[in-house]
């Protein structure tokens, strides 16, 4: 017997469709699906959150060294004029160093950061930048369900769809 089902899938496509829907699940809080694929991801889901709570407070905060180019009031690094060693000048960044504190991950909670990675996809918003799902799980899903012992989704049936007639169901988050 399979230690999951296969909907109707080759090896590649049925994990791509796993990783999309439990990304989406994760990002917005519900998904619309059918029934065999929501109840595969709803197990994927339920096991990242609880690795999340598990993990959630492992970490220690520590300064880091920060290097950065000194910016004016109008956003524009600073610049200076500079000679090099054979007489020509250029425009070189003026910079700073400050330190900055930091959370640094302790190994089980790095090593649940790389296993909840290796179960998403990468995420960007609309202005292109990276979303760090790892972040929001440990950070505000986790303190959600930290008094929670399992039983982090529910599945609510919507009936057939219209085309084929399977079971439409939306997996979100309780």
């Amino acid at each position: 017997m399979a230690a999951n089902r296969k909907l109707g899938r080759t090896t590649d496509q049925r994990l791509a469709i796993l990783k999309n829907l439990t990304t989406d699940c994760i990002l917005y809080g519900k998904v619309e699906t059918t029934e065999a694929r929501a109840k595969e991801v709803k197990s994927i889901v339920d096991s990242i959150i609880s690795l999340a709570i598990k993990e959630k407070d492992n970490f220690e905060t520590v300064d880091v060294k920060v290097v950065k180019a000194k910016v004016d009031s109008k956003g524009n690094k600073e610049t200076e004029r500079v000679t090099s060693k054979n007489g020509k000048e250029y425009l070189r960044v003026v910079k700073e160093t400050t330190t900055e504190k930091r959370q640094k991950d302790m190994p089980s909670r790095l090593n649940a950061r790389r296993k909840i990675m290796r179960k998403i996809n990468k995420v960007k918003d609309s202005s292109g930048n990276n979303i760090d799902i790892p972040a929001k799980l440990f950070g505000e899903i986790a303190e959600n369900y930290k008094d929670r012992v399992g039983g982090y989704t529910s599945i609510i049936k919507m009936g057939p769809r219209r085309g084929d007639s399977a079971e439409r169901v939306i997996l979100k988050l309780v």
